[in-house]
């Protein structure tokens, strides 16, 4: 388990939900991943993100699909993709990524409270 934080330190991390709109392989990366083009509303926009989530996921079964991600890390240069969101997810026992996904429908830029 991670060190304490307080409840001041959580609400710094902007986590929201985001549809995905587009999805493409991206073999210039070091891992396998795609490239994302997520939809956090009118508020945020569209956002780039890359994901190492190829082992689950094809790029066509991402589309239209909600996933949560952090807004406010600054942008991270990956390959000639500048990704500006991290999409979050968890590894399964063999190491590969799983998305963090709402259970039901919310709407685009809502925040993870």
């Amino acid at each position: 388990m991670s060190e304490t934080i307080s409840y001041a330190d959580f609400e710094r991390v902007d986590i929201r939900v985001g549809t995905i709109v587009e999805a493409a392989e991206f073999p210039e990366a070091r891992k396998p991943a795609y490239k994302l083009l997520i939809d956090f509303g009118p508020e945020i926009g569209v956002k780039k993100s890359s994901a190492q989530i190829t082992v689950h996921y094809a790029p066509e079964q991402l589309v239209g699909r909600q996933v949560l991600a952090v807004v406010n890390f600054p942008p991270r240069q990956i390959g000639p993709v500048r990704s500006e969101v991290l999409t979050l997810g968890f590894a399964d026992k063999a190491g590969a990524v799983v998305l963090a996904a709402t259970e039901r429908p919310v709407p685009n830029g809502a925040r993870l409270h």
